[in-house]
């Protein structure tokens, strides 16, 4: 038996499968001369390639004036800004105009307060610049009618007779300018003026300082005023009342009473013309102290006015004096240290001033401390001030007293600054 043939297979081609299904390829050699000549592509007549460089003439010889002519390709396409809405366009140009104008404004604001600050400054001999603020809107607009709406100006530290006020601020209105804004300004004329001063505790403390006052809110128009003196060598506690006034249309001033100096643990001074308010008496430490020792106490009950003071008899003023038990007895109950301090040794003192180093009292101390004199007293503790010199008719009006100071309205017209 023979072995079976071997039948040779290879995988078929793809390229002659697609050869199979194009069409035939025509005969040029058996076709007549005129054909194939325009079609070599065998595409059928009226596709051929046409030989002229155009057109291909009609009837007449003419070309075909319905084709357009043939032109490169617009790559870069229309502009941008040509598909914009023309509306848009002028809303943009508008904002931009309103932008800058608005720019220019405000600059042409900032310009000219800090010329009106230069301005002020000289024209109030201040000492410090002051800070102003244009109001209004646009300013471009007031500046070429040469009249500002409305001004406010804040200026700091003003000099006001003994002291200073911490801030003064006001509202200008009706400005009416004299210059060229915002440049060239000569002066100023305010129409009216409504603001407030201030003077402050701090710096009433600072400035009053010879006393080493400290200056507090004590109910409505009053100030309590505390602090200390040296008096022969000792510190002197001072405690005050000041009621504050508007003493007419320029200043304040204050009026100082209950005025009380203390030296601790030993007396208290008031200074005044009323008995019943004023006098020398010891303090609760000095009065008990004195009638536990024998020898101060009897040194004052032996002083008939002394005793006649405290209240005491006569015949217990003597069993007292020869009686250690009855001495005891007698200074040794509450109310005798009671009338004790409640004793005025400033006539006590006056008449017998021996009586005090008898006491165990320092009689130079005592008598350093009665030379205070309350005007003198009163005038290192005024709060009073008055409102520098200005053109036009500035007037205090009401006064309060704030926590943090003495605050007093101002209001005025036809204020004049520089040349006007």
């Amino acid at each position: 038996m023979r072995p079976p043939t071997r039948i040779a297979s290879h995988s078929p081609n793809p390229y002659d499968e697609l050869a199979l299904l194009a069409p035939p390829e025509p005969d040029y050699e058996h076709l007549p001369d005129d054909v194939g000549k325009d079609d070599p592509l065998g595409l059928g007549p009226g596709i051929g390639i046409s030989s002229g460089p155009g057109p291909a003439p009609d009837d007449e010889g003419r070309a075909d004036d319905d084709e357009d002519e043939w032109k490169p390709p617009n790559h870069r396409g229309k502009s941008r800004l040509a598909a914009v809405p023309v509306v848009l366009k002028l809303a943009v140009t508008g904002l931009v105009c309103a932008c800058l104008l608005l720019t220019s404004d405000r600059l042409a604001v900032l310009y000219a307060q800090d010329k009106a600050e230069e301005k002020l400054q000289q024209s109030l001999g201040l000492a410090a610049a002051p800070e102003v603020e244009i109001h209004g809107f646009p300013f471009l607009t007031q500046v070429m009618s040469r009249r500002l709406d409305e001004v406010d100006v804040t200026v700091p530290d003003v000099a006001a007779d003994r002291v200073s006020l911490a801030q003064v601020r006001a509202t200008a209105k009706d400005i009416r300018v004299v210059g060229d804004l915002p440049a060239s300004v000569r002066g100023a004329v305010v129409g009216k003026v409504d603001g407030d001063v201030l003077l402050s505790f701090d710096d009433l403390s600072r400035e009053l300082g010879a006393s080493q006052a400290k200056f507090t809110k004590d109910g409505a128009g009053r100030v309590r005023v505390t602090g200390s003196l040296p008096v022969a060598g000792r510190e002197v506690r001072v405690r005050a009342e000041a009621h504050v006034r508007r003493d007419g249309d320029r200043a304040v001033s204050t009026t100082v009473d209950r005025m009380r100096l203390d030296i601790p643990g030993l007396v208290t001074y008031r200074p005044g013309k009323d008995r019943a308010r004023s006098g020398l008496t010891l303090h609760p430490e000095a009065a008990a102290r004195i009638s536990r020792e024998a020898a101060h106490i009897k040194a004052l009950l032996a002083v008939p006015a002394v005793a006649e003071r405290l209240g005491v008899r006569d015949a217990w003023v003597e069993r007292a004096l020869r009686s250690e038990r009855a001495l005891h007895e007698l200074t040794g109950s509450p109310r005798f240290v009671q009338s004790l301090m409640k004793l005025n040794l400033v006539d006590v003192v006056m008449d017998h001033p021996w009586l005090l180093e008898k006491a165990g009292i320092d009689p130079g101390l005592v008598g350093a401390l009665l030379a205070l004199r309350p005007p003198e007293l009163s005038d290192r503790l005024s709060l009073n001030f008055r409102l520098p010199s200005t053109p036009g008719g500035l007037r205090l009006r009401a006064i309060s007293v704030e926590r943090e100071g003495i605050r007093a309205d101002l209001s005025g017209t036809g204020l004049t600054l520089g040349s006007s």
